[in-house]
């Protein structure tokens, strides 16, 4: 094996590692999400199973496609918490 196979297969490892610890990150990010909008009693209806199926998807080595579903989770509990936020100023509580 040449050193140029050896260091491009060596690239391909760290690439692929990165890209596993990325969507691991972005799972991680937005359960830690979810908590929070579960917590207030504003937690989504689909957000959990955007998770699963993120987690699903990394567990199957289709890394990119879990860090795209787990930044959608984390963006609608994101927007639930601002929901949250917008009805409770809205009713003045």
């Amino acid at each position: 094996m040449s050193i140029k196979q050896l260091a491009g297969m060596a690239l391909g490892i760290v690439l692929s590692t990165s890209v596993f610890a990325s969507a691991d990150k972005a799972i991680s990010n937005a359960e830690s999400a979810r908590k929070a909008a579960a917590q207030i009693g504003y937690e989504w209806r689909d957000t959990g199973k955007l998770i699963k199926k993120a987690r699903e998807l990394a567990a199957a080595g289709k890394n990119e496609q879990a860090i795209a579903l787990a930044k959608k989770a984390e963006k609608q509990s994101l927007d639930a918490v601002q929901q949250y936020h917008s009805e409770k100023k809205r009713f003045g509580q």
